[in-house]
C-alpha cells in the first residue's frame, strides 16, 4: 500500500470516530434536556461526518476493486453529496428552531 492511502485511511477514520463523538454528545444532550434542536444537531453531526465519511470510503473501495461499475461513480458522489447537504440542513434547522 502507498503512504498516501495509508495517511487518507486515518485521518477518514479518525473523522469519522470524532464526528460519531460529537455527534453522540449531541445526542446525549437531547436525551437529557429533550431539546428538539439538540436532535437534529446530532443527526445533522453524524450524517455530515460518519455517515458520509463511511458511504466514500466504502464507494471508493467498491470502485478501485471493480465490485461496482466506474459508470456509477458520478450516481455513487451525487448521493454522497445529498447526504451530507442532508446533514447540514439538519444542523441548520437546530439552529434556527425556536422552542
Amino acid at each position: 500500500m502507498d503512504a498516501w492511502y495509508v495517511a487518507i485511511f486515518a485521518v477518514s477514520l479518525a473523522s469519522t470516530a470524532v464526528g460519531l463523538f460529537v455527534g453522540y454528545q449531541a445526542y446525549r444532550g437531547f436525551r437529557r434536556h429533550q431539546s428538539e434542536a439538540m436532535q437534529y444537531l446530532s443527526a445533522g453531526l453524524i450524517l455530515l461526518t460518519a455517515v458520509t465519511n463511511t458511504a466514500a470510503f466504502v464507494g471508493s473501495v467498491l470502485l478501485q476493486y471493480g465490485v461496482i461499475d466506474a459508470a456509477l461513480q458520478s450516481p455513487f458522489t451525487l448521493g454522497v453529496r445529498l447526504l451530507q447537504f442532508a446533514g447540514l440542513l439538519c444542523i441548520a434547522y437546530s439552529l434556527y428552531r425556536r422552542p
